[in-house]
């Protein structure tokens, strides 16, 4: 009896990923701001996730400029997390003026907010990564406040610190724009290539020709005329429910 073939119709690979955040600090972060009368809008990490994946369509479809974009944010990233990490020291530092003879145990909030992530892409990951780091650093500020450590001026200037880092990242990320065009189109230097160039500037030459690329940059998909990339459908989004933020940090931490 002839051996046939095994067909096997695999599907996409799929994993539950939720994120736990335990401060109002982060939650605000997480949640950015509506525009309202008299005040401009905050992009939140919600919102800059949602970039995130639009970028990398527009890099997958070989626009240089969403190219561009992706080396300008994995820069400002590594810059964030710097700025967090001097921020968790001083906070280490302070932390560890706590006599030998007492104990303190982590600051929990009692009834933290789980939030689901759907996120298709890597630098999209990275700025979870630091909200997370945040929403830690943000327990240990509270906690060195409650506990004598630090003053309220210090707390707040040090969470302030923090979430301008933060919300700096994803203000840069607010000003991406997809140009619709290819590198085929500057290598033929037709009118849309003229057109984006007018638009949105030049770009370095190493990054037009594709040789200095994002360490998570997409494969390449050339000879297909681009479209514009809509959101995809598996953005970050919040469940019912989660739209209220985490309990009032302050009474958070117990002696």
């Amino acid at each position: 009896m002839a051996n046939e073939p095994l067909q096997l119709n695999l599907g996409s690979l799929r994993s539950a990923m939720s994120l736990t955040l335990h401060t109002h600090h982060a939650s605000r972060i997480w949640h950015g701001r509506a525009p309202a009368e008299g005040r401009p809008g905050i992009i939140g990490l919600n919102g800059y996730l949602s970039v995130m994946n639009k970028m990398k369509r527009g890099a997958e479809q070989d626009d240089p400029y969403s190219d561009w974009w992706m080396l300008r944010i994995e820069d400002k990233l590594a810059d964030t997390k710097t700025r967090l990490q001097t921020l968790r020291e001083q906070v280490d530092q302070a932390l560890s003026d706590v006599p030998p003879a007492l104990s303190l145990g982590e600051n929990m909030n009692v009834q933290p907010v789980k939030l689901p992530l759907f996120v298709n892409a890597q630098l999209g990951f990275m700025a979870v990564y630091l909200l997370a780091d945040y929403d830690d650093l943000a327990r240990k500020l509270i906690l060195a406040h409650h506990t004598a450590l630090i003053d309220r001026s210090t707390l707040e200037r040090w969470l302030n610190d923090g979430a301008h880092a933060l919300r700096s990242l994803f203000s840069l990320a607010q000003q991406y724009r997809y140009s619709g065009t290819t590198r085929d189109d500057f290598a033929a230097k037709n009118a849309a290539a003229r057109a984006a160039q007018e638009k949105f500037g030049e770009l370095p030459q190493d990054v037009l020709e594709g040789t200095r690329r994002s360490r998570f940059a997409p494969p390449l998909a050339r000879g297909n005329r681009p479209e514009v990339p809509d959101a995809d459908a598996s953005e970050a989004v919040l469940a019912d429910g989660t739209a209220d933020a985490a309990a009032q940090d302050d009474g958070g931490a117990k002696a």
